[in-house]
């Protein structure tokens, strides 16, 4: 490789490095409005009257049971609304999932961890992969890339 090339090898590695850096940062980005703006349209009505009036999360039934659907279903006001405005819910789309963005599969999968972990006494981040799965028709791939990042997002709790 002659010398001249190697600069242009350089050159252009960096250019592609940038870029990448780019879309990385756009999405973080992305992502930082998302943290700061999840579930503000639960303090707006129709859904802060209807949600004010739940049990505790340690009381409420695990999802994908029928009790769990039954309290929903109690709460259909307030969560069909939400559903309709937030981004993070597959039903804020005509064809659900696959109507969502990377921002909006990350968003919506953070909520699932931390709903897992609000309902301590009957939450399982895996049952609830699962249960989504086949609620809204998620691929297989994408249910291993959930559990993966699960065990990721494990260790990271784990090494403090």
């Amino acid at each position: 490789m002659k010398n001249e090339d190697l600069k242009g090898f350089k050159r252009e590695t960096v250019e592609h490095i940038t870029n990448v850096m780019k879309f990385i940062f756009k999405i973080k980005s992305e992502l930082s409005k998302r943290a700061l703006a999840h579930d503000r349209s639960k303090f707006e009505s129709p859904e802060i009257e209807i949600f004010e009036k739940m049990p505790p999360k340690k009381e409420r039934p695990a999802y994908g049971t029928k009790e769990y659907d039954e309290n929903s279903n109690k709460m259909a006001p307030a969560v069909d609304h939400h559903r309709k405005v937030n981004r993070h819910h597959p039903e804020f789309f005509e064809n659900g999932i696959s109507g969502m963005n990377l921002v909006d599969v990350n968003e919506m999968f953070s909520d699932w961890m931390a709903a897992a972990i609000d309902h301590e006494k009957n939450g399982d981040i895996y049952k609830s992969i699962e249960v989504s799965a086949e609620r809204f028709g998620i691929s297989e791939q994408l249910v291993s890339i959930f559990k993966n990042t699960v065990k990721m997002m494990e260790n990271e709790i784990r090494r403090g």
